[in-house]
């Protein structure tokens, strides 16, 4: 055979061979495809007996326990120890007395006031006082005079009558004194028939505590029974209004324990005393009242703290420790499950909120699992090898 004819007989045969390996090529895409492990379904990790000495397990099983609320929530005042002191007369402040921050006693000055109601309300009872006296020495005339010379008796009724709408309108007015807090040393020298050549009135501490609150200034003219001059509270104890979301606001009662953490502050216990009845509408959720002690005087007014309510309302879950609960690179919870051929797979789980040092978890294991609680870190490296 010449060599023309030989490479014409080898075109047929090499034809043959090309189609061969792509046929081959062809029928082995398939068996590569089943032996590559998905991406989305990942391969059990399986362990050699050493290597499960360092894997610790725990069996799923329905427990008790109580929830704790996180909540962010703001310091108040206590008002039921807490007096907004407003102006009790009107005219422009002459002095203050106190600063804020200052203890004051129940009836210390805090202010003095140029107020004409208050020099209209001492002149007032001074003219009744006058009046008063006169028309019952009057009376007690008329009355003598009766008794001996026989006075006429609608004229000694009348008498009378004088006298006591006279002493009626004294006192009425030195009730109105009274409640424009008038020093007493100022009152007897009124009584006295010895007023006062400038009379001032007087702001006073209706409760004793700590000036939290100054809001006058010197020459500031003041409305009396509206302007608000003053805040006086007992420290010693604050309100911190935290804010529960509703679907959480069934494992909250009334003595609930609750934890008070501020930057600076530290851990400070509280107990829950109130549940609003209302959502608040900015933030959707329920203000919760919790009192605090607060001896050191450390928690301010409008402080932003962080609140933790330790529910007393015992639930039962399927409970597992939080060392258990691992994160994929989605940031999705997932536990490793022992399986029955000794494999370990991975579970995705939902987290319920933390409780103390575990998890509820609602959906992903069931009661008799055994999940791995020390060594997940190290199963996961397995598995990814």
């Amino acid at each position: 055979m010449n060599t023309e004819s030989a490479r014409s007989a080898a075109h047929p045969a090499r034809a043959l061979l090309a189609m061969a390996m792509l046929a081959l090529a062809a029928c082995g895409h398939p068996a590569d495809d089943r032996s590559a492990p998905s991406a989305t379904a990942p391969h059990n990790a399986t362990l050699t007996a050493a290597q499960r000495q360092h894997v610790k397990l725990y069996t799923v099983a329905p427990a008790n326990f109580e929830r704790a609320i996180e909540a962010t929530g703001v310091v108040d005042f206590d008002n039921d120890q807490a007096t907004g002191v407003l102006a009790p007369f009107s005219g422009p402040v002459a002095r203050l007395l106190v600063e804020p921050g200052q203890h004051v006693a129940k009836g210390q000055p805090l202010a003095l006031v140029d107020s004409p109601d208050f020099a209209a309300a001492v002149g007032a009872y001074g003219k009744a006082l006058v009046a008063a006296r006169n028309t019952r020495r009057l009376a007690d005339a008329d009355l003598d005079l009766s008794q001996h010379e026989g006075l006429p008796r609608r004229e000694l009724e009348q008498a009378q009558t004088d006298a006591a709408s006279a002493e009626a309108d004294r006192d009425a007015a030195l009730q109105a004194l009274l409640a424009l807090d008038i020093d007493p040393q100022t009152l007897k020298a009124i009584q006295a028939g010895h007023a006062p050549a400038r009379i001032q009135g007087v702001i006073r501490a209706p409760v004793a505590g700590t000036v939290a609150q100054k809001l006058i200034t010197p020459g500031q003219l003041l409305q009396a029974g509206t302007t608000p001059c003053f805040t006086v509270a007992d420290l010693s104890r604050m309100w911190v209004i935290a804010q529960v979301a509703p679907a959480e606001l069934g494992a909250v009662r009334a003595g609930d324990p609750a934890t008070i953490e501020a930057g600076g502050v530290g851990a400070l216990r509280g107990t829950v005393d109130n549940l609003g009845a209302l959502v608040d509408p900015d933030t959707r959720a329920v203000p919760v009242r919790v009192a605090v002690d607060n001896p050191a005087g450390l928690l301010k007014k409008q402080m932003y703290v962080r609140v933790r309510i330790q529910s007393r309302q015992p639930q039962s879950a399927l409970l597992l420790p939080v060392s258990a609960v691992l994160h994929d690179d989605e940031n999705l919870p997932f536990v490793y499950v022992a399986e029955r051929d000794g494999s370990f797979a991975r579970r995705h789980v939902s987290l319920g909120e933390r409780a103390g040092d575990s998890y509820p978890i609602a959906q992903g294991i069931r009661p008799g699992d055994q999940v791995v609680v020390d060594g997940g870190l190290f199963v996961q490296f397995m598995q990814s090898q």
